[in-house]
């Protein structure tokens, strides 16, 4: 019977050096999908690439799962015996249970991050338009987007910021709500702040300015976010412009004082400011917290929450594992469903090939003037013999067989 298959590379298994070597372009994708399905003969094929994980969800056998393994190292030009211990292949549940623990974000760097659902779609969107998905991977897939979305809905799993990053914006919008009229000044350029910038953005941040120390690097940042740039020595003039103001440089002394929150505060006519600094050494001086319309929160305060956020996620993730595992055994009965349906289908063809054999053989018996009571009596007789002759034999091996639901299945195979 053909099985199915989840061949990878991920985050857990193997150093980013050896992930970016095993890692498809959107470009390559159609043809690679091809060329796999053709060389290896496999059914189905679905390749899911990120930055964090290369995976091969295919069927076929054991024999051209293999097969599947060199190709991918051939692909790439890849040593073969230096990616085999950085695989693994998971066959049948456990595949399709890795499917769905991948799309639902239970196997992500980041437990429950949102990104990897829309990934898992797309892949499968490419290799559908690429015609490599027949109806048992459709089967597969959407009840793998089902179950996501069901953890998605029914738990926590994405609920709580669990980077600090992601924490600053969540709690920014907890405060103001909507954020596209709220102005925005980001201070440094880093990855932090990088990420900082793209969170906002997400959640609908209309105007953002970026301040650096080296205004050439903060240009770059701000075309990427279309924001405007600034440099360090601009930020007092800016500040009073800014509701939110979120920073994280490597500056060895605070950027922002209190003297110069405080004359901004009173630009603003004491219009509350948020601040976070996501520094250390801190970028804002803590006294800014003693101004009443000011409020500071340090990269501690948001660790404590990312902290919480992460434990309320462990637990999520063990509704969502419970989801995913009804989610399997569903797919699992429909497949084997499958398989009987497929049985059913041929023995009925044999069936019918032995009728139509012994059917002619009477009629030319017939048509030779033999005996029509004794035609029909022998024709009655082989056919009952050819065809309870295979259900003969499954309740004999029924009989044999120590479970405890075989009289019932007999009984159903008796009941005429």
């Amino acid at each position: 019977m053909i099985a199915i298959f989840a061949l990878g590379i991920n985050h857990k298994t193997a150093p980013v050096a050896l992930r970016e070597q095993v890692a498809f372009s959107p470009e390559q994708l159609p043809e690679a999908l091809r060329e796999l399905t053709t060389l290896t003969s496999i059914s189905d094929a679905v390749i899911l690439s990120t930055c964090n994980r290369t995976e091969l969800y295919f069927s076929g056998s054991t024999a051209q799962a293999e097969q599947v393994i060199a190709w991918l190292a051939q692909f790439h030009n890849v040593n073969g015996n230096e990616l085999q211990p950085h695989l693994y292949l998971h066959q049948d549940n456990a595949a399709a249970e890795h499917l769905m623990q991948v799309a639902a974000g239970l196997d992500s760097l980041v437990l429950g991050e949102p990104q990897i659902f829309g990934q898992v779609k797309q892949a499968y969107s490419q290799a559908r338009n690429a015609g490599t998905v027949n109806p048992l991977f459709e089967r597969l897939f959407q009840k793998t987007f089902a179950v996501a979305k069901q953890v998605r809905t029914d738990t926590e799993i994405g609920a709580n910021a669990v980077s600090v990053a992601f924490a600053a914006v969540s709690l920014a919008k907890q405060i103001f709500g909507n954020l596209s009229k709220v102005r925005v000044l980001l201070i440094g350029a880093g990855e932090t702040i990088e990420l900082v910038a793209k969170h906002l953005q997400e959640q609908g941040a209309g105007s953002l300015v970026v301040a650096n120390r080296t205004y050439e690097r903060a240009v770059l940042l701000a075309q990427q976010f279309n924001a405007a740039a600034i440099t360090l020595a601009q930020v007092p003039f800016q500040l009073a412009e800014a509701d939110i103001v979120i920073s994280s440089t490597a500056s060895t002394l605070p950027i922002v004082g209190k003297g110069m929150v405080e004359q901004a505060l009173k630009q603003r006519k004491h219009k509350p400011m948020f601040l976070v600094d996501l520094a250390v050494p801190r970028d804002i001086e803590q006294q800014v917290a003693e101004l009443e319309d000011a409020y500071l929160y340090t990269v501690d305060d948001l660790q404590s929450i990312v902290e919480q956020n992460m434990s309320n996620r462990q637990q999520a993730a063990e509704q969502a594992r419970s989801i995913i595992t009804v989610g399997v055994a569903e797919f699992s009965q429909w497949l084997t469903l499958q398989g009987s349906v497929d049985w059913v289908r041929d023995y009925r063809q044999r069936c019918e090939q032995v009728r139509a054999e012994l059917l002619a053989k009477a009629l030319n018996q017939l048509s030779a003037g033999q005996d029509a009571e004794k035609v029909l009596t022998e024709l009655s007789t082989k056919l009952s013999n050819r065809l309870i002759h295979s259900p003969t034999k499954a309740i004999r091996q029924l009989c044999q067989d120590d479970e405890l639901s075989k009289p019932t299945m007999i009984d159903t195979l008796l009941d005429l």
